[in-house]
């Protein structure tokens, strides 16, 4: 029973385990939810065209879905597409697999579902895309010049650097308490080492933006589902209600 016992909490702890492995094991920050609030939206959606779309595609998405949150196929076409593209085209990219791969040492990854597809027991896609792209620090030793707190050796440069600036990690030596003589070298925190265009709380709304449309593509029809979803709860409740009371009126008489 007791091997049992171990067995049934290591197949619980592992999936945690696995992912504090492959990203660095970093506390995520809850991201901010701003699926309704179509102008952080309209922010995302112009940040993830002006410094996600160069690398990134995302294929599943129609750049006319945009219409969803509040904007015209005009300010569409003028304000998101690049030169070739159309407004019913899908948001794909000119670089080839191959030079990505040879570029950053792995292909960018489609973004199309990418806020669902980092979903993990340590928290949501959301939390995990809004906490990576805040812990960007220059590292010279890395091929790109960037390092990143959740994501290890992520071969991706920081694309937001213009706008965050330019940090450096701080690291301090801690005792181990657990054994005497030893020390460990651990993150003590980021230093500005050069201001960018935002400050920070600035840079950290603009985050959040480009997260939620980022969320909102990995399921666009989302708002519409739980939108939905309160009305048939309503409507099973009333049901419920009235089902309840036609078998109690139904048994009354029989004895």
């Amino acid at each position: 029973m007791t091997l049992l016992k171990r067995l049934m909490a290591t197949l619980v702890l592992l999936p945690a385990l696995a992912f504090a492995n492959e990203e660095g094991g970093y506390p995520l920050d809850r991201a901010p939810d701003q699926g309704t609030n179509l102008s952080a939206l309209q922010s995302g959606a112009k940040l993830f065209v002006n410094y996600c779309l160069n690398c990134h595609a995302a294929s599943a998405m129609r750049y006319n879905r945009l219409r969803d949150i509040g904007l015209s196929e005009e300010q569409i076409k003028n304000n998101l597409l690049f030169t070739s593209d159309k407004v019913g085209g899908l948001m794909t990219i000119a670089m080839a697999p191959k030079d990505g791969k040879e570029w950053f040492g792995a292909t960018p990854p489609d973004l199309s579902v990418i806020a669902r597809a980092k979903s993990s027991g340590a928290g949501s896609g959301a939390d995990w895309l809004y906490t990576y792209l805040r812990t960007f620090y220059k590292d010279d030793s890395r091929p790109t010049g960037w390092n990143n707190m959740v994501f290890p050796n992520v071969g991706m440069p920081h694309v937001l650097w213009e706008l965050e600036g330019i940090r450096t990690a701080k690291y301090e030596d801690v005792k181990d308490p657990h054994e005497e003589g030893k020390t460990e070298h651990k993150f003590a925190g980021f230093e500005q080492a050069k201001p960018g265009k935002m400050n920070k709380v600035e840079y950290d709304v603009a985050v959040a933006d480009l997260v939620s449309y980022l969320a909102w593509m990995a399921e666009p029809a989302q708002n519409t589902r739980k939108r939905l979803g309160v009305w048939v709860l309503l409507f099973l409740g009333m049901f419920f209600v009235l089902a309840w009371r036609l078998n109690a009126a139904y048994w009354k008489d029989v004895k």
